[in-house]
């Protein structure tokens, strides 16, 4: 008589079982590593150095963080070649969450529309986890500029297209310059500087007939009465300059130009560990410490969501490229 297999299991039921055990075992590993992510040292990787506004953001919000986790954050300043020394040491960083990238617009965004070939891809390297910091620009002229505003110097530019400049910090500064030119329809010529301060002191000196500089550069001269603003270019007046009209205001409601720090990790990192990363990073973007920081520098902090931070992204970079394109501006 042939044995029966009806009370045996069969060799499918066994074979699932077998692959079952280990299975959970590693989803249960998986949440325990998880839940005791960050369990060492953290290292966010700064392109520019010690002193600049990206660090001064990488090192408040390091600060939050080991505050918020109980680990230790440092910050590592690898500053050089318009960026590239920082962005490749962080992409090439184990893939494990323990290196963070905190760029700025000219290393997530300006360096693909001034160079021709990059050692990096600002969008696909990197997985966006969170738009941090907004300084909007000014446009500034000399505290004894016949401008008393906007319109005066643009109905000037455009009598004379070429004949006026502009102090040009950077090759972002420039971009934002013509930007402001293109919503503008005027023609203006750009005299470059190292970098916003040096186009500061120029302006203040009467050297150009205008600049774009962020907002930090610019307030305490024009507070100061020896510069005067004719923009802020946001939505909202100035909490540090509010005597200077938005560009809504000024007649220029598109041209929206901030400088801008966004924290990343390289793109190989795990999605698991950039969501927690990411919920770490929104909650440190709430503490009194960010709040207060932004309070005294009249800056914003969007805290933008990754999708949201990466559309911000290529939307500018699409801009520039636009811009570049239109002024006439050749890669490098």
């Amino acid at each position: 008589m042939p044995v029966s297999h009806r009370n045996h299991p069969s060799r499918r039921t066994v074979l699932a079982g077998s692959l079952a055990a280990p299975l959970l075992a590693i989803g249960a590993r998986g949440v325990f590593a998880q839940e005791k992510y960050p369990s060492r040292t953290v290292r966010f990787v700064v392109p520019f150095p010690p002193g600049s506004g990206t660090d001064t953001m990488a090192r408040l919000f390091a600060k939050v963080l080991q505050e918020q986790t109980g680990q230790s954050f440092i910050v590592e300043n690898r500053a050089g070649g318009n960026g590239f020394v920082g962005a490749q040491a962080a992409i090439q960083a184990p893939p494990d969450g323990y290196t963070v990238f905190v760029g700025a617009n000219s290393t997530l965004s300006v360096n693909a529309v001034q160079f021709k070939k990059l050692p990096y891809d600002p969008v696909a390297d990197f997985s966006l986890i969170s738009l941090v910091f907004l300084n909007p620009c000014l446009v500034i002229v000399p505290a004894n500029s016949p401008y008393k505003t906007l319109a005066d110097l643009v109905a000037d530019a455009k009598k004379r297209p070429g004949a006026l400049n502009y102090g040009s910090g950077s090759a972002t500064y420039q971009l934002y310059s013509e930007w402001l030119n293109e919503v503008a329809g005027m023609k203006t010529t750009p005299i470059p500087f190292k970098g916003a301060g040096d186009a500061t002191t120029a302006t203040v000196a009467g050297q150009v007939d205008f600049s774009v500089v962020d907002a930090s550069s610019g307030s305490e001269l024009i507070k100061s009465g020896n510069l005067r603003g004719l923009v802020f270019a946001n939505e909202k007046r100035s909490t540090v300059v509010p005597d200077v009209p938005t560009s809504k205001e000024a007649g220029v409601a598109d041209f929206l130009a901030s400088v801008w720090v966004a924290i990343a990790m390289p793109a190989k990192v795990p999605q698991a560990i950039t969501d927690q990363f990411e919920a770490m990073v929104q909650k440190a973007g709430q503490s009194q410490d960010v709040k207060d920081y932004m309070t005294r520098l009249g800056s914003i902090s969007p805290m933008l969501k990754p999708d949201a931070t990466k559309k911000f992204q290529q939307d500018e970079i699409a801009r520039f490229k636009q811009i570049a394109a239109k002024a006439g501006i050749e890669q490098q």
